[in-house]
This record gives C-alpha cells, sequence and structure tokens, in this order.
C-alpha cells in the first residue's frame, strides 16, 4: 500500500509520536500515553491532525439538488452555513462511506468522507456528476483533497484556547458557532492574519472545532495552537485516543460498525435516510425495500451499546452470546478510561436488542458477562 504523510508529519516526529498505517497514510497513534491523551481531550483539551480525511468541493446552480440524488440525506435542506451528517449508498443500499457535508452558499458544497474513503467517494461523486448531467444537473465536483489539511481541537477548554488567535472583534464569530455549523474565522498564525473555514463539529464527544487550512501553513497553524496554549491545556493526541473518545461517544467507524455489507437502518441510521424527498436518489429503492422488510427492527441484526460487567473487554470480531448460542458480533471494544468499566458496539439479533437485555461476547473462549444499554455511553454535561 502506498504510504502517505500528511503536511504535518514532521510535528509529529518532533513530538516523538509512534506511527501506524491509516487509509494509507502515515498518521500518530499515540505521543506517549494513550490514556493521557484520552484524559486530555475530556478534562482540558486535545489537538488532533485529520489532514488524512477527505475534500470534495460540489459547486453549480444544481450543486443541492444533485447532492440530493447522490446522498441518502435531504442537502438542499440545509441552510448556508450548516452542516449535516449523512451516507453515500451504492445501488443496493450498501455504505459506501458516512461523511459530513457543509453547504457554504447557495451552490458551493464541501463533502468530508473519511481518509479511507477519500478516493472512492470522490470518483464516485464524480461518476454520479457525469451521468446526472444526462438527467440535466448543472454541477462540478473538484477533489481537493490533496491540498487542505485538517486540524481538530477537542475538549472543554477548545474555545478558550482557539479565541487566542482570534481578534477581540471577531470573537462572536466563534462564540456563537453552533454545532454542526461553520464559518470563515481571522485566525493569526506565522505572523500575519488568514481567514480560514472552521467548524464546530468533531469525532470524541466534546465540544471542539476542526480548522480547515491549506498543506503549506498547516505545521504554523500546529505550533500556533501548541505555543498560545498554557501548561497542561492542550495535548497533542493521536489515533489511539481518537477511537477510544469516539467509542465512548457511541459515534460509528466505517469498517467497523459500516460497510458495504452492512446498511443504514440495521446501524441505527435510519432516520437520515430521507426516502421521502423528492425525485430518486442512488439507493433509494433498495432502502425503501430494506425498510419495509424491518432491516435492523423487526429482522436481521441491530447496532447496539453494551456495558461489560466484569473487567475484561470485547474487541472486534467477537462474537455475541445468548444462552451459549451466537447472536451477534462485537464491532468496536475496549475499556472505557472516562468510565471505568469495558464497552463495546456489536450487531445483535434484533430480539436481543432491548436496555438491559443480559448478553455475553466469548472473549476466546470465556464468556464474559454484558448488558445491552442504550448509545452512547458517554455524554458531556453542556
Amino acid at each position: 500500500m502506498t504510504e502517505n504523510y500528511t503536511a504535518l508529519y514532521e510535528e509529529h516526529k518532533k513530538l516523538g509520536a509512534s506511527f501506524t498505517d491509516f487509509g494509507g497514510w502515515q498518521m500518530p497513534l499515540k505521543y506517549s500515553s494513550e490514556l493521557a491523551e484520552h484524559h486530555a481531550v475530556r478534562r482540558a483539551a486535545g489537538l488532533f491532525d485529520l489532514s488524512h480525511m477527505g475534500e470534495v468541493w460540489v459547486t453549480g446552480p444544481d450543486a443541492a439538488a444533485f447532492l440530493d440524488y447522490a446522498l441518502v440525506g435531504k442537502i438542499s435542506a440545509m441552510a448556508v452555513g450548516k452542516a449535516k451528517y449523512s451516507l453515500i449508498c451504492n445501488e443496493d443500499g450498501g455504505i459506501i462511506d458516512d461523511l459530513i457535508t457543509y453547504r457554504r452558499d447557495d451552490e458551493k458544497f464541501l463533502v468530508v468522507p473519511n481518509a479511507g474513503n477519500a478516493k472512492v467517494v470522490a470518483a464516485a461523486l464524480a461518476e454520479r456528476a457525469g451521468s446526472a448531467q444526462e438527467g440535466g444537473f448543472n454541477v462540478t465536483v473538484q477533489d481537493a483533497s490533496a491540498e487542505i489539511s485538517l486540524i481538530a481541537v477537542q475538549g472543554p477548554k477548545a474555545q478558550e484556547i482557539l479565541l487566542r488567535l482570534v481578534p477581540a472583534a471577531q470573537h462572536e464569530l466563534v462564540t456563537g458557532l453552533k454545532y454542526y455549523a461553520a464559518v470563515e474565522v481571522p485566525l493569526m498564525f506565522g505572523g500575519t492574519s488568514q481567514e480560514l473555514l472552521l467548524a464546530r463539529t468533531g469525532y470524541t464527544g466534546e465540544d471542539g472545532f476542526e480548522i480547515f487550512v491549506a498543506n503549506d501553513d498547516a505545521a504554523a497553524l500546529w505550533q500556533a495552537l501548541v505555543a498560545i496554549a498554557e501548561d497542561g491545556e492542550l495535548t497533542p493526541a493521536g489515533l489511539a485516543s481518537r477511537d477510544s473518545l469516539r467509542l465512548e461517544a457511541g459515534m460509528p467507524l466505517y469498517g467497523n460498525e459500516l460497510s458495504l455489507d452492512g446498511d443504514p437502518y440495521a446501524a441505527g441510521l435510519g432516520p437520515i435516510v430521507a426516502l421521502s424527498k423528492e425525485g430518486d436518489f442512488v439507493g433509494k429503492a433498495a432502502l425503501a425495500a430494506k425498510k419495509e422488510a424491518g432491516a435492523g427492527s423487526t429482522t436481521g441484526r441491530k447496532l447496539v451499546g453494551l456495558k461489560g460487567l466484569g473487567r475484561r473487554a470485547g474487541r472486534g470480531h467477537y462474537p455475541v452470546l445468548k444462552d451459549g448460542n451466537v447472536v451477534g458480533e462485537v464491532t468496536s471494544g475496549q475499556p472505557s478510561p472516562t468510565l471505568g468499566y469495558p464497552v463495546a458496539m456489536a450487531y445483535v439479533d434484533v430480539e436481543f436488542t432491548e436496555p438491559g437485555t443480559a448478553l455475553d461476547i466469548d472473549l476466546r473462549g470465556k464468556a464474559e458477562s454484558f448488558e445491552v444499554v442504550a448509545l452512547p455511553f458517554y455524554k458531556r454535561q453542556k
């Protein structure tokens, strides 16, 4: 597999990061202690390099209508400045990726797919634009992933830290920014001021921001954030803590909870599938049939949270048992640093998905007790 390096790779090396391959990218797994990085995000703030994520611009007079056709959500209903979580599915209703779309103006949208799927999503959008043009859509798809870095500041102190790089006259742009919204904000770093796209989004369950910046300016912004923070206030954090944080927050990870073989209803994402929107969209017929058949409600399996009653954690692909019989499979699992007990997400036969249901996870031949609980496991106090 080709190894890609983000514009911040040298910054990570200076900080002593341990690296791992993720979606073809060399990414920091941790800098020192993944546990300390996890707690830093919950208690103060963490600094993440997300530059392996994709950025695809969709522009043109029919951009909104095109995205209604290409994605399962009703993107055209989104106001300028807002963001929306959605899925891109194939004709069979399988999930190609989950992604966030930002509406920048009436005819301009930024689609952000996951790292390992960025090229696949960009290609799928371009292909759908090509076929859509035959039906009259006037739209352009531009994959800008190779030019843009993405830096996240996540945690209860994220806003306080970020405001130190924003001129006082523009503080309200940040403080007034709602969750799942984005705005252009002037940030002072590298001896100059730049207007950058700032989104109040994240993957940790905490308040926080994601900043889109040109590759050439990414290191200067990273260094400025590190320099402006007081001791212990902002901790560089790697993929290991990002995974434990998103698991506590009950957020799905593509390749674990989501896949081409799965469907939105089993994953608990049925509400984001807009079957009622006007016109066709890719996968609509298949998804309507799955819903009609009771996928994730009366038939098949459904994604649930599992709370460990002992100390041992279930891991991905471990069997879930009821009275010794296999009734499901773990997709993600580990001890929860915040809560102090093991947690897992798993697909389980629908008849065993009611909260409070007692189940076991087969931990390499030994059954360990768990119970079904509502997701998320952790929710921050606002």
